[in-house]
């Protein structure tokens, strides 16, 4: 083999181990990217994603004297053959004082499904101060065919909003939640005529 030949399948080599690296690369950023988002968007409330703490850390929290109007709202995805409501749709709480909402679910299908939810706020800006302690939407729910259950909601109204004078004029935080199929229950939890519920 001639130095010019050895040269070039060097050169091919190295560059196709550059390839390699930077596909592979790439490939642990996407990774990487759905936990930094939801990182990022817990500790900023952006999207109105709204915050996990825990027991000890709500303890902690002095309850204001002024008080704000909650409204709760359920989905489902269209297709999926479920029911689901908040059973009251507003409260009005103390900010800083933990409070909780219960959700009511109902599997309408003949079949197992298992459903996550997805939440956020609005205005999104306020998620950063509505923190959950509790709730049905850090875990998957199975319900079996017919079978109904309620899932609280425990939480609280961050009293830093009170010093936020973005927030000053909010009068009322939604609460929104919207059930999907887990990726293990697929299609099976979808009607399959497409028709919503």
């Amino acid at each position: 083999m001639s130095a010019h030949v050895a040269h070039t399948v060097d050169r091919n080599r190295r560059t196709a181990l550059i390839g390699l690296a930077v596909a592979g690369a790439m490939l642990g950023l996407g990774f990487a990217s759905v936990p930094l988002y939801r990182m990022f968007c817990q500790v900023t409330g952006f999207g109105g994603t709204t915050q996990r703490v825990t027991d000890e850390a709500a303890a902690k929290v002095q309850a204001a004297s002024d008080t704000i109007s909650v409204r709760f709202d359920a989905n489902v995805e269209r297709g999926m053959r479920w029911e689901f409501k908040p059973l009251q749709r507003t409260d009005r709480v103390t900010i800083g004082a933990r409070d909780m909402a219960i959700f009511w679910a109902k599997n309408t299908s003949d079949e197992p499904i298992t459903g996550t939810a997805t939440f956020n706020v609005e205005p999104a800006y306020v998620g950063k101060y509505f923190s959950k302690i509790q709730c049905f939407c850090f875990t998957e729910q199975r319900l079996e065919p017919g079978q109904e259950i309620r899932m609280p909601v425990l939480y609280y109204v961050d009293p830093a909003i009170l010093n936020d004078p973005d927030a000053k004029d909010v009068q009322q935080i939604t609460l929104s939640y919207t059930f999907h199929p887990a990726i293990n229950s697929g299609a099976k939890a979808l009607d399959r005529t497409g028709s919503g519920s």
